[in-house]
């Protein structure tokens, strides 16, 4: 793969991990966000994303405000399936 063609793929998984992170802001908000601890993503084979790419871009992502630390955790599966399935919390009640 050229670097041009590269270049433009890491762009487009870190386009899809930016628009993860504005939702999971948007659904929490500002004062639960920052005790986001993962990020679970169902990514289809053939979403027409690497999978990896998405993950790294996702963590570095996370790591910054207002998450802070949050681990992203990429689910593969059959199909053409790009979904968020769901983001943990810690609400502070270790029986989670």
């Amino acid at each position: 793969m050229c670097a041009a063609a590269w270049r433009t793929r890491s762009l487009h998984e870190m386009s899809v991990a930016l628009e993860i992170c504005r939702l999971a802001e948007e659904r929490l908000g500002p004062a639960q966000a920052a005790q986001l601890v993962t990020v679970a993503v169902e990514v289809g084979d053939d979403s027409g994303l690497e999978a990896a790419n998405l993950e790294f871009c996702l963590g570095a992502l996370l790591a910054e405000p207002p998450f802070t630390g949050a681990r992203p955790l990429l689910v593969r599966s059959p199909g053409d399936v790009l979904r968020v399935n769901y983001l943990e919390v810690d609400d502070g009640c270790p029986d989670d």
